[in-house]
């Protein structure tokens, strides 16, 4: 039997960073990890599917300028953007985050962990004490859809969407939401027919016109866009290819279909049954990521269902990594909204990038949700494409601005942008709202010109002084 202070449970990106905090503030830190350390996002999820859309990205954007477009000559090298995906992956090979885990003073536990009891963790029949435990293993999966043949006709996943080995000539991808859109984007651009399926339209979640815009540009590149309709059958023929079934009667047979319709909580195996908890269920945590109900284990990441985003779980390790070991020395807890031990930023200041072309990128409420909690909601919409900035960087800039004011404070609560390279303005607008930054000391942080930026300025302009 080995004692920790604390056991955390799964290496990838929010893992390392409880346990990396947790080590830094004096605790005895165990990381158990089943499969590769680094977790989804690095081999599966964030760095391979962003690696699969950049080089497309960036010929598309040269061929959009003139002057640029004269010297792209070829289309993209598919090979060779899928061997700059393997180095991202470090071709599935796990051993320099191993390293890092060991060189940061962390005990690499490979094997699955089971919770076997409070405050006790066995991996591969050895048990372990802890003194806290964090439930970090990648907290969800790939949700399959019940329809009739689905199962059968083996359908891909992000996980093989994005460590595809060679581009198939055709592909179904059934959904709406951001893997739906990006691998579309990413598919048709690197030369698969693509069609998309979605029961709804575009990203869900976000402000309609972002999933509007982002319909329009697919459609422009090729991809045959259904909205409206969803897969009544599957069935992967005697040709191994797959026939899809629409519910308005219509078929579309593809190479491959890919399933993209949403997540599920992966607990079901990870032994809360043994201390009171549900498997199979999402984890229930406070603000500094403690499962409600115990004084010992904490749920972070994706498994907790608060925010499930990599950046957003690497902001909840710190909170947990900080707050247990203050716990665990008896130092004061930091609790308050937007205290050091707390992720009060997943309530209503999460920002996130859809990396579809154009980018989506936003932060906060939308109109529709922040009306839904009874803010006074002011809208402030402007186009993007009229901003002199967006002229310099691209001839066919189309784009669009919307801030979600609470016109009650006088302060921005939402922010969304849809066009080349937005993300870039994401950061300036999540200052914005997790800063509480009023509207009249916005207009003195003044955007340089002539940039994207200056949108700032013509939304402030259309909004009118306080």
């Amino acid at each position: 039997m080995t004692t920790y202070d604390l056991i955390v449970i799964g290496a990838g990106a929010v893992g390392e960073n409880v346990a990396d905090y947790a080590t830094r503030n004096g605790l005895k830190v165990g990381l158990v990890e089943a499969e590769l350390v680094g977790g989804e996002c690095s081999y599966w999820a964030c760095m391979p599917s962003k690696a699969l859309l950049r080089s497309s990205a960036v010929v598309r954007a040269a061929k959009s300028l003139d002057g640029a477009k004269q010297a792209v000559t070829g289309d993209v090298d598919v090979a060779a953007v899928l061997r700059r995906r393997d180095s991202f992956t470090s071709n599935w090979d796990d051993s320099g985050q191993a390293d890092w885990v060991e060189g940061a003073g962390i005990d690499l536990i490979r094997g699955h962990a089971t919770i076997t009891g409070v405050k006790e963790v066995t991996v591969n029949g050895e048990v372990h004490q802890a003194k806290y435990a964090v439930a970090a293993v990648t907290g969800s999966s790939a949700l399959l859809p019940d329809i009739p043949g689905l199962a059968e006709a083996k359908p891909w996943t992000s996980r093989e969407a994005t460590s595809v080995k060679s581009m198939p000539q055709s592909v179904v991808i059934v959904g709406g939401g951001v893997v739906a859109a990006e691998m579309a984007t990413a598919y048709q651009q690197l030369g698969s027919t693509v069609t998309l399926i979605a029961r709804s339209g575009l990203l869900g979640g976000q402000e309609p016109f972002a999933g509007e815009l982002v319909a329009d540009s697919l459609r422009g590149l090729g991809v045959d866009v259904r909205l409206g309709v969803s897969p009544s059958n599957v069935l992967r023929t005697e040709h191994d290819t797959v026939e899809v079934t629409l519910d308005d009667d219509s078929t579309v047979i593809a190479d491959e279909i890919i399933v993209a319709t949403g997540r599920v909580p992966r607990t079901s195996d990870l032994g809360l049954e043994n201390v009171g908890l549900t498997p199979g269920e999402w984890l229930d945590v406070d603000d500094t990521m403690l499962v409600k109900g115990t004084d010992w284990l904490y749920g972070v990441g994706d498994v907790n269902h608060r925010a499930l985003l990599t950046h957003q779980g690497k902001y909840q390790a710190r909170a947990a990594g900080e707050v247990i070991a203050a716990r665990a020395f008896g130092k004061p807890v930091q609790a308050e909204p937007w205290g050091a031990h707390v992720a009060t930023a997943d309530d209503a200041a999460v920002p996130q990038v859809t990396f579809t072309d154009p980018e989506v990128a936003s932060v906060g409420l939308t109109a529709d949700a922040a009306g839904k909690r009874g803010i006074d909601v002011r809208v402030v919409d402007y186009d993007l494409a009229a901003v002199a900035g967006s002229a310099i960087h691209s001839d066919e800039y189309k784009g669009q601005a919307r801030l979600v004011v609470d016109e009650s404070r006088k302060v921005i609560v939402g922010a969304t942008f849809v066009g080349p390279d937005v993300s870039d303005l994401l950061h300036a607008a999540t200052i914005a709202v997790v800063g509480e930054v009023p509207i009249d000391r916005l207009w003195h942080a003044v955007p340089s010109y002539p940039t994207v930026s200056e949108v700032w300025l013509r939304l402030l302009d259309t909004y009118g002084r306080p």
